[in-house]
């Protein structure tokens, strides 16, 4: 039986006095820490506890705060019989803006000290992106040149890296990339926002190089992320498993923080689960208190207000490209005989020739905006008998074509083009690579090519681009369709789709820019071309001429 030490004492104390703001993964830990000092033969330092924490004061933190110590006085002053660190493995999950980066600097400082005894303790910092592997020792640079007469008697300080002189090892940071990490001799690992890991195959490379130095560790700091099944999954089932089904802890040391049910949310008071530092930061309780409300307005706008400042992983979610309501005001019309010799652009939109096509025509009235939409359906498609929609009533009122034929030939979409040019203007025609690829010959026949520039290929950043415009026109009900059921129906199966690659990098934080792709409600049954088409023409809509000045007299028909 070992005494509880200061550092847990304090920090047990701390959790006493503010049971609230302490989550269920905590309490569960320092009952695996409770249990660890009653039943084992410890060594607690208390010597180097307190050198290490006064090391803090170089960099600014002062003596840290509760949580900090506790951490540092468990990771690196507990040691068992053997001599050997008692919890050599920590994991920490905490929210955005706690103060991770200041821990691994922290970390980073205490290894490579004069006071760690185990020698030449070179600490590598890994990262998926560069910007979160430098940050730490760009910081911790920054932080000894504070005062570079007193710290360089200790250090040797560079930009890319801090060396200890008299323990020998150095602060490195690394990208996600194996190649040439064979070679490392590290004292300790700092992995870095594993969230963003989809695999161990980097994280395997990298910590086979443990066991060359003294007192080996391994550290894990992350918020929570989008990646389901990777490693952040597999830490997090290992914390859940040892936590509450008693299983051994193996040396790792959990320290998570999180909101034990997403309805805490609302009490700003449990926001501190996932931010135990929060009471201390005045400026991160304001930031989070607006992502707040624009969390709770609407949880499309900001996504990762769940997942990254609570550590709730709260998923894109797949919504609607617009309420019923909001399509059904596209009904407004007008005398579209009116729209001659305006000019448009085209957008041309097909899975398969063999299915469905679908070419939109988009035009511009100041904030108003007209379309003119058809489409061309295959009947030889096997597949036709699926569709619910009464095709052929629509086909008989002439707002589908139906051909009978293997496909849709390319020439019927060029004829139309061509067909609409002589009435409208049409500048340019925007479709995809893979479209144009099929169609390429025989819009060339009619004047339509990419060399001449009156053709446009886009991207699906393209599509993110214009999503929000899109949305606008629906919230606003700016657009008008007039007699077009076919695109009512069409637009009533898409669906916002979270993209793949939507992240941008600030601050070394991984921040989810909220960018959306379109996709299928009902991938068999409804079709969306024809609204693809509406959106790919809205996608080059900055080369129309605005006809804002021109006298229309709109009216409202229901169908």
């Amino acid at each position: 039986m070992t005494a509880l030490p200061i550092f847990c004492v304090e920090y047990f104390d701390f959790m006493d006095s503010h049971p609230r703001e302490s989550c269920r993964y905590q309490w569960a830990e320092r009952r695996k820490i409770e249990e660890a000092f009653a039943c084992e033969d410890l060594t607690v330092r208390l010597d180097l506890y307190d050198k290490y924490i006064k090391l803090g004061g170089i960099i600014g933190f002062k003596r840290g705060y509760e949580w900090e110590r506790y951490i540092i006085g468990l990771f690196f002053c507990v040691y068992k019989k053997d001599g050997l660190p008692r919890w050599d493995e920590l994991f920490v999950e905490m929210g955005r803006g706690n103060g991770k980066d200041g821990l691994i600097e922290w970390i980073a400082l205490i290894g490579v000290s004069p006071y760690n005894p185990a020698k030449r303790y070179d600490v590598d910092i890994c990262a998926f992106n560069e910007e979160q592997a430098l940050r730490p020792v760009q910081d911790l640079y920054q932080a000894l040149m504070e005062d570079p007469v007193k710290n360089k008697k200790h250090f040797e300080i560079k930009k890319e890296k801090i060396t200890g002189r008299v323990n020998g090892g150095y602060v490195k940071g690394h990208t996600n990339n194996a190649k040439g990490k064979d070679g490392l001799r590290s004292g300790i690992i700092i992995f870095n926002e594993i969230h963003t890991y989809e695999n161990f195959d980097n994280i395997n490379v990298f910590t086979t190089g443990l066991g060359k130095k003294d007192d080996p560790r391994t550290a894990y700091f992350t918020t929570n992320g989008d990646v389901v099944g990777g490693p952040l999954d597999v830490k997090l089932e290992e914390a859940r498993r040892c936590l509450f089904e008693d299983e051994p802890d193996r040396g790792v040391l959990y320290m998570i923080y999180q909101l034990d049910d997403k309805e805490e949310v609302h009490d700003e008071l449990l926001w501190r689960k996932a931010n135990p530092s929060l009471r201390y930061k005045p400026a991160l309780l304001n930031e989070i208190r607006k992502e707040y409300d624009i969390w709770n307005a609407n949880h499309f706008a900001l996504p990762a207000f769940m997942t990254k400042r609570m550590n709730i992983r709260q998923m894109k979610e797949e919504r609607p490209v617009a309420k019923w309501e909001q399509i059904e005001a596209t009904k407004k019309t007008f005398d579209y005989e009116k729209l001659k010799n305006w000019e448009c652009t085209a957008g041309v939109d097909f899975a398969r020739t063999t299915d469905w096509v679908a070419v939109n025509l988009h035009f511009k009235d100041g904030e108003k905006r007209y379309d003119i939409n058809h489409a061309w359906i295959c009947t030889q498609n096997d597949q036709i008998g699926r569709l619910k929609c009464p095709y052929r009533d629509w086909a008989k009122q002439g707002l589908v074509t139906l051909v009978d034929a293997p496909e849709i030939a390319p020439e019927i979409v060029a004829d139309y083009l061509s067909e609409m040019n002589a009435k409208y203007d049409i500048v340019c025609v925007s479709m995809d690579s893979y479209r144009y690829a099929l169609l390429k010959g025989a819009l060339e026949r009619v004047g339509f090519s990419a060399e001449d520039k009156n053709i446009y290929l886009y991207r699906p950043s393209d599509i993110m681009r214009i999503g929000p415009v899109i949305e606008r026109y629906f919230v606003n009900e700016l657009l008008y369709w007039g007699d077009q059921p076919v695109m009512r129906w069409a637009t009533n199966n898409v669906k916002l789709v979270p993209a793949k690659r939507s992240k941008l990098v600030k601050d070394g934080e991984e921040l989810d820019v909220g960018n959306w792709l379109y996709g299928k409600i009902e991938p068999q049954a409804r079709k969306t071309d024809p609204f693809m088409a509406f959106a790919a023409s809205v996608v080059v809509e900055e080369k129309i001429t605005d006809y804002g000045d021109a006298d229309f007299d709109f009216d409202v028909f229901s169908i």
